[in-house]
């Protein structure tokens, strides 16, 4: 039997993205095996989460982005779907994302977005795949989305109390990059334009 047809970003049963051990030094976080800390650091110098497995089962629509693909389509802006360029037009390019609670239009001029963009197809195609969109979601044209920072595990400096935080956003400025291993890559939605709300799908 054929797998089921998910989404480029989507992770699926049998990938694993599980951290590898760590180091934490004053200088920041790094893998204990020094292939692994080379392949899984971009050329900013950013750690991100190892990538492995093969996928065997079904997708995992509730787990979060796959790290890799995720970050692929983020930074060379490919839709989320189909990892073809993303759709745009004069209002900018077109982005589908779960609705807020009780959120008025305003409320998506500057919203953090871990999720790509989408190509035209599968903005309409997303929401009968993906639950969260199935949910509700807003569709809407975007005309600056700057990559802002990283999504990931945050580690105490050594010395420092408390246990590494799983889910902080750090940006590309902050003094905490050295010592975040990255999941997600994050940008920033600005000067958007609302083109459609869709309730839940029954």
């Amino acid at each position: 039997m054929d797998r089921p047809v998910a989404p480029y970003v989507t992770p699926y049963e049998g990938e694993d993205t599980a951290p590898g051990p760590v180091a934490v030094t004053a200088a920041g976080v790094s893998y204990l095996d020094p292939v692994q800390d080379a392949v899984a650091r971009d050329v900013d110098g950013v750690l991100w989460t190892l990538c492995g497995g093969k996928a065997t089962g079904k997708p995992e629509y509730a787990a979060e982005l796959h790290p890799e693909r995720q970050r692929d389509a983020m930074e060379h802006l490919r839709c989320a779907g189909c990892k073809a360029p993303a759709a745009r037009d004069q209002h900018g390019m077109l982005w589908v994302l779960p609705l807020l609670d009780d959120a008025p239009p305003e409320s998506w001029e500057g919203v953090h977005t871990a999720i790509p963009p989408m190509c035209e197809a599968c903005a309409e195609s997303a929401p009968g795949l993906c639950p969260r969109l199935g949910d509700g979601h807003v569709k809407f044209r975007v005309r600056e989305a700057e990559l802002i920072g990283v999504l990931g595990t945050l580690y105490p400096r050594p010395g420092e109390p408390g246990e590494p935080a799983p889910d902080v956003l750090v940006r590309y400025d902050s003094p905490d990059l050295p010592f975040v291993v990255a999941r997600q890559a994050v940008r920033e939605l600005r000067r958007t334009t609302v083109v459609a709300f869709a309730a839940a799908i029954p």
